[in-house]
């Protein structure tokens, strides 16, 4: 594998990224490129001792280290933009890769923004080393992806909380260490009542039931059941728990984005030599027009899902009160745009394109849970028109003559 063609050099030679982010894009693509045996192990391997190994693998060597910001500074950047170039190198090259790290990072970062010095301490380090797999699990059957509907309860009683009810479709959930939990506490209706608990995997009452994902990894619903935990496992503080939820899901949804970037410069890549190679009608795939015309529409969305992905990441790192719009915007484009890409691509494969295990099957298996991970294309549809009542309010109030205004 060509490592050059995980990135694209003109984009990151844009201002968008720094020295420190193209290095980092160097190098992560040279250690996926160095790591071909692994990833055809993961594959092969089932998707809970897969899930651990890559965890501790990426601890191992040092991708998780940002996890950890008490360790000290470090060479490379930690930042959005160097997540979600993690994570388009690594769904590029493997999407077992990708889960690991994404999933580890995104149940670290609640600890890491809200978590207390001892949380921090207790937890951080492990994770950063990969010894300690998190989770976080805030879906429910009822709630989807509306976290103010969250139903799973957390009584308060003398010696702490317990909590009953269940969650859906987590994560990591069946090799987790580690639970994030959004739980109803009650201290206000909706989203005002919901509270951030930090929950071991072997606290009693705990229970995880595994599910048969369409791209195979560790995946499935978790139950508790008179789970007690003690007061310090409230993650910032009681009745911010939304706020938490809220924040990770904004942050992260670019790096769905990104993700989805990587599987479809892979699904591209793969297209673009097959086209190449094969043989058809006295010269290739390549030098017929509704050919050209597939991967012309592929090379166009993959640039617009690349500049809307990098412009979110840009806006959340320099401290922008509008970059959940941007992310929102950025995944919602990505992951519609890749699955067409994934799909145009097993059409040009043709037959070979559906044969299980084979790149664009893989890819076409892989694709389609990036469009409802983080929040459904339709919610944050929802989201963007929002965001556009406030503009137009905003406009609407500004066309106004100083007196109608007052």
């Amino acid at each position: 594998m060509d490592t050059t063609t995980m990135f694209d050099p003109e984009l990151l030679g844009l201002p968008l990224y720094d020295d420190q982010h193209r290095r980092f894009a160097r190098e992560i693509g040279m250690w996926c490129d160095g790591y071909g045996e692994v990833w055809e192990t993961a594959r092969r391997a089932h998707p809970d001792e897969a899930g651990r190994r890559l965890v501790e693998l990426l601890g191992e060597d040092g991708w998780l280290a940002g996890l950890d910001p008490a360790a000290g500074p470090h060479e490379l950047p930690t930042d959005t933009r160097a997540l979600c170039l993690a994570r388009e190198a690594l769904a590029y090259t493997e999407d077992l890769a990708d889960f690991a790290y994404s999933i580890q990072s995104l149940a670290a970062t609640p600890l890491i923004r809200f978590g207390d010095e001892e949380q921090r301490r207790r937890h951080l380090p492990g994770m950063a080393k990969g010894l300690l797999v998190g989770a976080f699990a805030v879906s429910e059957r009822e709630a989807g992806s509306e976290v103010a509907a969250v139903g799973l309860t957390a009584r308060r009683t003398g010696q702490g909380y317990v909590l009953d009810g269940s969650k859906a479709w987590i994560a990591h959930a069946t090799i987790a260490d580690l639970f994030v939990v959004i739980a109803r506490t009650g201290e206000g209706p909706g989203p005002l009542g919901l509270t951030a608990f930090l929950v071991p995997a072997d606290t009693s009452g705990v229970r995880v039931e595994p599910l048969d994902a369409l791209a195979p990894r560790s995946f499935g619903h978790l139950v508790l059941e008179g789970c007690r935990v003690p007061p310090e496992a409230v993650l910032g503080r009681p009745g911010k728990g939304f706020v938490i939820a809220l924040d990770l899901l904004q942050r992260f949804r670019m790096t769905v984005a990104a993700a989805a970037l990587g599987f479809a410069r892979r699904a591209f890549d793969e297209a673009l030599a097959h086209t190449g190679e094969r043989r058809a009608y006295g010269g290739t795939l390549f030098d017929l027009q509704l050919v050209k015309a597939s991967l012309a529409d592929m090379e166009i969305r993959l640039q617009a899902s690349a500049l809307l992905t990098a412009r979110a990441a840009w806006e959340c790192d320099r401290g922008s009160r509008g970059f959940a719009r941007h992310s929102d915007i950025a995944k919602v484009h990505a992951t519609e745009a890749a699955q067409l890409t994934v799909d145009a691509a097993v059409q040009l494969a043709g037959a070979a394109g559906v044969v299980r295990d084979g790149v664009p099957e893989r890819l076409y298996r892989q694709i389609r849970s990036l469009r409802i991970y983080e929040g459904s294309t339709d919610v944050l549809r929802l989201a963007v028109a929002g965001s556009l009542d406030a503009r137009r309010a905003d406009r609407v109030r500004a066309a106004r003559s100083p007196e109608e205004a007052r």
